[in-house]
């Protein structure tokens, strides 16, 4: 991806500036783990940096029971437990944290501009680190009953259905690990899978397998969801023989993968054809000053401590960016020069 190489630097105006909200050096979108190593190193960088934690801080990780692969936790860490250390890290070296998320921004001239759902803030620099969501299986009865027996997250709605039977849709580390974290409430886990061998790593699924709590449905896919006030079960199809089955459950997780959360960056920033945006190996995106860091950008390995290296990627090329210029009464404008 071919970046650009020079910009133009232009004055502000001094009235507007006067009237202008208070101006930061970045503001960081996002509060999960790339977002927050990032205001780690930014708050040590003595940067005047904001980060909008969104409407779920933590992210991702803050609804994974235990995160066991992250470096420094022989025996495991709980996620939430682990997003709100990162949290106060990054608060100890002054970085502020708000529980607001952003509406819409302006990356078309310096100072940037972000609008929240409570205010407008201006600032010179920025990290995208809204992380992904999971995907929808865009099935009859999904709309209807999502919330009301459809969930994404085990560790946060699996209390509500001990000595129920549910359905994991999904065969990757996400659907298989939080199979296992429904076998401490639910009597029955069916995680049905499209194909007949699962994507999760081997750990996930010896324990799966071991588990007898766990029973498996291969080659098969949901077709619909149905219920009356709430979920009762899950019309499936055999992508093999074209079978179709009806499973009695109470309750339906799925776990079929994830989108990155960009639309409030469509027409702002360079973005691939699934809609994660495009940047270099410094975290740079097609707008001078604008990184991305995580899932947002990271379509391929979705892990903490990946997400968390990529922050503090970020974060050290936008110090970097700031020192070449280190005025904010000076307008940075962009080159014509495309990119990408």
């Amino acid at each position: 991806m071919k970046m650009p190489s020079s910009f133009a630097l232009t004055p502000l105006g001094g009235g507007e500036e006067e009237a202008a909200p208070a101006l930061y050096d970045l503001i960081i979108l996002g509060g999960g783990p790339a977002g927050l190593t990032a205001a780690i190193y930014a708050g040590r960088a003595a940067l005047k940096t904001l980060v909008l934690l969104g409407t779920s801080p933590g992210g991702q990780a803050a609804s994974t029971e235990t995160v066991e692969n992250f470096p420094g936790f022989p025996d495991g860490v709980g996620g939430a437990e682990l997003a709100q250390r990162m949290q106060q890290q990054a608060e100890r070296f002054g970085a502020e944290t708000v529980v607001d998320a952003a509406t819409a921004v302006d990356f078309s001239a310096q100072p940037f501009t972000v609008k929240t759902f409570s205010r407008t803030y201006r600032t010179r620099s920025v990290i995208v680190a809204t992380g992904a969501v999971p995907k929808r299986l865009d099935v009859p009865g999904e709309a209807a009953f999502w919330g009301r027996g459809i969930s994404t997250c085990a560790t946060c709605d699996g209390f509500f259905y001990r000595g129920k039977k549910v359905a994991v849709v999904g065969g990757g580390d996400s659907a298989v690990d939080e199979a296992l974290v429904l076998t401490k409430y639910a009597d029955q886990v069916f995680v049905i899978h499209r194909r007949d061998q699962l994507r999760a790593t081997r750990i996930y699924q010896d324990r799966a397998f071991a588990n007898p709590k766990i029973r498996f449905i291969w080659d098969t896919v949901v077709e619909e969801i149905v219920g009356d006030r709430v979920v009762t079960g899950v019309r499936l199809r055999n992508v093999k023989t074209g079978e179709q089955s009806l499973l009695d459950v109470d309750g339906v997780f799925v776990y079929i993968g994830m989108q990155p959360a960009t639309d409030l960056f469509k027409g702002q920033l360079a973005l691939d054809e699934w809609g994660y945006i495009l940047t270099d190996r410094q975290r740079h995106t097609s707008v001078p000053g604008v990184f991305a860091a995580g899932d947002v950008q990271d379509y391929l390995y979705r892990q903490v401590v990946v997400a968390a290296a990529s922050g503090a990627i970020a974060a050290m090329e936008a110090e970097k960016f700031l020192g070449e210029f280190p005025h904010p009464d000076i307008a940075l404008k962009k080159s014509e020069e495309k990119v990408c």
